[in-house]
């Protein structure tokens, strides 16, 4: 999809902005002579983003309009490196609260649900984003947070909490705990918004029959927003975002250049109207396409597909490039395993060895299991694995994102 002359006239605007701020972009656009956009050609010559670009501008680098205006700052995990700090002003936070608003219609959800919210508060974007759209709606937020998974489910069935909103791998324990403690009949949820980790087909459809309940996909990230810029419809044909606010293209990762709509790449974002740090060419790493076409919901808003992983999460062991999907996709092949995995990859005796563990349910040949899932990694990969086939509830469960891979050759 090639960008509008209102969403260029917008870049235009931001562009403005960035190089009298002089941060790290507005630097960036004077390096290269350009002080304003107006063709598409112009667009595509605007230089890329990334993570490492805000982190160097920790702790306020990246404010783009006077420090006065800030009403309220998120920040990533640092987990992986020096924190990225969002300053947003009251017409952000306003904003996120429309988009979010909307993905709650989208999902059927109006002002008569009540919305059990158990994301995480605090720094981080998720827990109050989905706070901010609810009370927008004009729902009945629950603002549980993450953990306590007792109290949880007491004020889902006290309350009668009809919306959950979690991600996929704590919406995942919930659904086994109430399973386990025979409490179906006492929970009256109809709908799950399911964020902030990567999911595939055989836990969506755990997830959706053990809970009862519909299940659409949220999108978002920190550095633009949070969640709630984009989200599947009943229709479940890839995720609408809001063009209004946000520009998205599909680069092909290795070389920087937009596919065309319908290919796989690298998601790119270009925030419109943001006012306390504008982001222009952001690169994301998350891997998606754009989806031509008209949704049957008939709304004019674009879609993405369902993220599918990242640029940055291949594997390379034995000398082949291994991305988490691709053992996904074999797992999924065998219905005797359930949804739960966790690869672990080391490196002894001079050379790497990757382990899967999988879980099944009690009453298979697990050693059969074990071989039959080696040979088809080994058949579609190129290498073979160590399998282990493990009971039901062996592998650890979260309240926040699972951890699937674990590389121990750099620990």
């Amino acid at each position: 999809m090639q960008i509008n002359e209102q969403q260029l006239a917008q870049v235009d605007h931001q562009i403005g902005r960035l190089i009298a701020a002089d941060n790290f972009y507005g630097k960036r656009l004077k390096e290269a002579g350009i002080d304003h956009v107006s063709t598409v050609e112009d667009f595509l010559k605007l230089p890329f983003s990334e993570k490492e670009d805000l982190r160097g501008a920790y702790p306020l680098g990246l404010m783009t309009c006077k420090e006065e205006e800030v009403v309220r700052i998120h920040s990533s995990s640092g987990t992986t490196g020096m924190p990225v700090i969002i300053p947003y002003t009251a017409k952000d936070v306003d904003d996120w609260g429309e988009m979010f608003r909307r993905c709650y219609e989208f999902a059927g959800i109006t002002n008569k649900d009540r919305i059990q919210i158990t994301p995480g508060y605090g720094l981080w974007t998720a827990g109050i984003g989905f706070q901010n759209g609810c009370e927008k709606l004009g729902a009945m937020a629950v603002p549980m947070g993450p953990g306590n998974t007792d109290k949880q489910l007491q004020m889902m069935m006290d309350l009668k909490s009809t919306v959950i909103c979690a991600t996929s791998s704590y919406a995942l324990l919930l659904a086994e705990e109430i399973e386990k403690r025979g409490i179906r009949d006492k929970i009256c949820l109809k709908k799950g918004v399911i964020g902030s980790e990567r999911w595939g087909e055989k836990m969506r459809k755990r997830i959706s029959s053990e809970l009862g309940i519909e299940l659409y996909d949220i999108y978002g990230l920190t550095e633009i927003y949070g969640p709630g810029i984009g989200i599947s419809c009943k229709y479940d044909t890839g995720m609408h975002y809001w063009d209004d606010y946000l520009y998205l293209e599909i680069i092909d990762p290795e070389t920087g250049k937009n596919v065309p709509d319908g290919e796989w790449g690298e998601i790119v974002i270009t925030t419109l109207v943001k006012e306390g740090a504008p982001l222009i060419r952001f690169r994301t790493h998350d891997l998606s396409r754009i989806i031509p076409g008209e949704c049957p919901c008939g709304s004019r808003y674009p879609r993405i597909d369902v993220i599918s992983g990242r640029s940055d999460d291949m594997m390379k062991i034995k000398g082949v490039n291994v991305f988490p999907k691709q053992i996904e996709e074999i797992l999924g092949t065998f219905p005797e395993l359930s949804s739960e995995y966790q690869i672990r990859i080391s490196h002894l005796d001079g050379k790497d060895s990757m382990r899967i563990y999988v879980e099944a349910g009690g009453n298979h040949d697990f050693k059969s299991l074990q071989q039959k899932v080696a040979a088809s990694v080994k058949s579609r990969i190129g290498f073979t694995p160590i399998v282990y086939v493990v009971e039901l509830g062996f592998l650890p469960r979260s309240e926040k994102k699972s951890k699937r891979v674990i590389d121990e050759r750099f620990q």
